[in-house]
């Protein structure tokens, strides 16, 4: 599980509204959830800190579905998602007092990556679908190379597999053959290491393998935020009921919307939300 864990000089108590169980502990944010968002929430974390005092922030990426189950018990502050909260964690939470409170922080897009050397460069939907279900097997079938396509896939806990399924996959099961992964940097380091391989990844992790356009349309953040790329959603913040303002936790949560947050977003490989 990956950290930030840091602590530097000087500032206020954290009012928290909804009477979240972490609130006694004034100094303290404790943030959990999507590894696709652990790179915002720890730039956050590391931004905020630097220039204030006396609060730690620490960041966890167990997955949305382990983030929303944290804010659920009162082990987080703040629940980091790539996707929206079900129906059925919101009842959940209603059920345990937990008052969910949404703040999409930014935009991304699922990028359909392959190995470098793969001669392909585009690719459909329902292809990247027929991939997924097995119905497409080999890479020559698409006009790649003659070779046994190797499916790689987040996990079912992850938010990412769940935008993935509703963009995608339209809930087509996936194939026998799948392998399922536990990060987006997972996906990449098997992507790389495999030349037959495809995953998907969010924006920020297509570092070292190649992104394919789907339906035409390259993956950049001004494709996401015309949303002409075909694969993109929000990225979310959940917090139990509005921080008070001029808390720490408010500050952090709202970080996104000011200028030092909407720059943060973009040198982490994501897209700002207007």
């Amino acid at each position: 599980m990956k950290t930030v864990k840091t602590m530097v000089a000087g500032l206020v108590a954290i009012g928290m509204a909804a009477g979240s169980a972490l609130a006694e502990n004034a100094n303290k944010i404790v943030v959990d959830g999507s590894t696709t968002v652990g790179p915002i929430a720890k730039a956050f974390a590391e931004y905020y800190m630097g220039s204030h005092a006396n609060v730690n922030i620490t960041v966890s990426e167990s997955g949305s579905g382990n983030g929303a189950k944290s804010l659920l018990n009162a082990a987080c502050d703040v629940a980091t998602m790539s996707r929206p909260m079900k129906n059925s964690e919101k009842k959940a939470a209603q059920d345990a007092g937990i008052l969910p409170i949404e703040t999409i922080v930014a935009m991304d897009g699922l990028s359909a990556v392959v190995h470098p050397s793969n001669p392909l460069a585009n690719l459909t939907i329902e292809q990247i679908r027929d991939i997924y279900t097995g119905k497409i097997k080999n890479w020559k079938e698409l006009g790649g190379p003659d070779q046994l396509i190797v499916v790689i896939s987040r996990d079912t806990n992850s938010g990412t597999y769940e935008s993935f399924e509703t963009l995608v996959m339209n809930k087509e099961k996936m194939g026998e053959k799948v392998e399922y992964v536990g990060s987006n940097g997972a996906i990449r380091q098997r992507v790389m290491s495999t030349p037959a391989a495809i995953g998907y990844v969010g924006l920020a992790f297509v570092d070292g393998v190649k992104s394919l356009t789907v339906n035409g349309v390259e993956a950049t953040p001004a494709t996401v935020t015309s949303k002409k790329y075909p694969i993109a959603r929000p990225l979310y913040m959940y917090t139990n009921g509005r921080p008070k303002p001029g808390t720490p936790l408010q500050e952090f949560i709202t970080l996104y919307a000011t200028p030092d947050g909407k720059k943060i977003i973009e040198d982490t490989g994501f897209v700002p939300v207007n």
